[in-house]
C-alpha cells in the first residue's frame, strides 16, 4: 500500500534560496546548512533532512523534525550563512515549502493580427530575448503557445494588446492606404473593454470563495475565456449611459484579489498514474469525506488527477488525511 501515499509536501519543510553555488563540495554545503538550521541563535532545532543540491540552482530544502521549529525559523528576520569554510557570510531567504503550481502557466497567443506589419518569426525572436518564457512552434494560423511564470505571461499579453492597439490607431490615421482589417478591429475592440488575465486555478478559487469579486451591476458584463492554465476576463459596459469607470473598478477589484491569492495559495496535485477506475472512485470518495473539515479548500476533479487548492498548511493537512483514508480503504477493501 506504500505506493498510494500522496506526494504531499511536508508541513515541516522550508525552501532555502541564496545558497552559494559551486564554492564548496555539495556534502560540505549540506553540512553547513544542517549546522545553521540546528543552531538556537537561528531559531533552529533538530533537522531531519537537507536536500541539496536540488534541480534549482542555489536552492535547498530543509526538513525539521518538529513543525514548531519551522514556524520559529520563519520568524527570524535574517538568516546569515556563516562558517569558517566560507570566506564571507551569505544571506539566505527562507520560505515555507509549498508546491506552488502557480509558478508556471501555459497560454496560447494569437499573433495573426501582427501579420500585416511584422514578420512574425522576427517579432517572436525579439520577444524571446526579453523574457524567460518558453515558446512552442509558431502555427500556420499565427497561434503560438507560451509557458512560464504567470507574471511573465501576463506581461507579454498586456504588451501585445497595447502593441495591437497602437497599430490600429496608426492604421486609422493612414486610412487612405488600406482599410483596417476586421480581425484587427475585433482585436482592438477587445482592448476597449477592460481585460484581466488570471491563472485559471485562482479564477476557480475566487469564483468559489470570493464570488462577490465578480458581482457587478446590470450595466457591466463579465465574460471569460479559459485557455488551459490562463483565463482571460473581459469586463465591458453594456448600458448605454453606463459609467466608464465602472469596468475599471471591477478590473482592479479582481486583480487585487488575485494578487493576494497568488501569494498565499498553493496547489497539490493527486496523480492517477497507473490507477484503475475503482482507485479513482476511492480517491474521490476519500476527498469528499475529508472535505467538510476543510471549508476553504477547493477540489477540482479531472480525469487524470485531482487538484487541491488552498492555503498551504490546509492543503498539506487535507492531502495527508486523504492519503491516510485511502490507505485504510485499500487495507479494508
Amino acid at each position: 500500500s506504500g505506493h498510494f501515499v500522496l506526494p504531499a509536501k511536508s508541513a515541516r519543510t522550508v525552501v532555502i534560496t541564496g545558497v552559494p553555488d559551486g564554492l564548496l563540495h555539495n556534502d560540505v554545503m549540506t553540512d553547513i546548512l544542517t549546522i545553521h538550521f540546528q543552531m538556537s541563535k537561528n531559531n533552529g532545532g533538530d533537522v531531519e533532512d537537507v536536500a541539496y543540491p536540488t534541480d534549482k540552482k542555489g536552492v535547498a530544502y530543509v526538513t525539521f523534525e518538529d513543525p514548531k521549529v519551522l514556524e520559529s525559523v520563519l520568524k527570524k528576520d535574517e538568516h546569515r550563512l556563516e562558517d569558517k569554510r566560507l570566506s564571507r557570510y551569505y544571506p539566505l531567504k527562507v520560505t515555507r515549502y509549498c508546491e506552488n503550481v502557480f509558478s508556471s502557466v501555459t497560454s496560447v497567443l494569437n499573433m495573426s493580427v501582427f501579420k500585416e506589419q511584422f514578420v512574425l518569426e522576427d517579432l517572436i525572436q525579439e520577444i524571446k530575448k526579453s523574457t524567460d518564457l518558453t515558446f512552442g512552434p509558431l502555427q500556420s494560423n499565427g497561434h503560438i503557445s507560451v509557458q512560464g511564470s504567470f507574471p511573465d505571461v501576463k506581461l507579454l499579453r498586456d504588451f501585445l494588446l497595447l502593441k495591437a492597439k497602437s497599430l490600429s490607431e496608426k492604421d486609422k490615421r493612414e486610412e487612405g492606404q488600406h482599410g483596417l482589417t476586421t480581425e484587427m478591429s475585433n482585436f482592438v475592440h477587445d482592448v476597449e473593454k477592460q481585460v484581466v488575465v488570471l491563472d485559471t486555478d485562482i479564477y476557480h478559487y475566487m469564483k468559489s470563495f470570493f464570488p462577490g469579486t465578480f458581482v457587478v451591476n446590470d450595466d457591466t458584463v463579465i465574460s471569460d475565456i479559459t485557455d488551459g492554465d490562463v483565463t482571460t476576463l473581459y469586463i465591458e459596459n453594456a448600458g448605454s449611459r453606463s459609467d466608464a469607470g465602472q469596468a475599471l473598478r471591477v478590473k482592479e477589484k479582481i486583480e487585487n484579489r488575485s494578487i493576494k491569492l497568488h501569494k498565499t495559495l498553493c496547489k497539490e496535485r493527486i496523480d492517477f498514474k497507473g490507477h484503475t477506475r475503482d482507485d479513482k472512485q476511492r480517491y474521490r470518495r476519500a476527498c469528499e469525506s475529508v472535505k467538510p473539515h476543510y471549508p476553504n479548500v477547493l477540489i477540482i476533479y479531472y480525469n487524470t488527477h485531482i487538484d487541491v487548492i488552498g492555503y498551504s498548511s490546509k492543503v498539506f493537512e487535507f492531502t495527508k488525511e486523504v492519503s491516510n483514508k485511502i490507505q485504510s480503504l485499500f487495507r479494508s477493501g
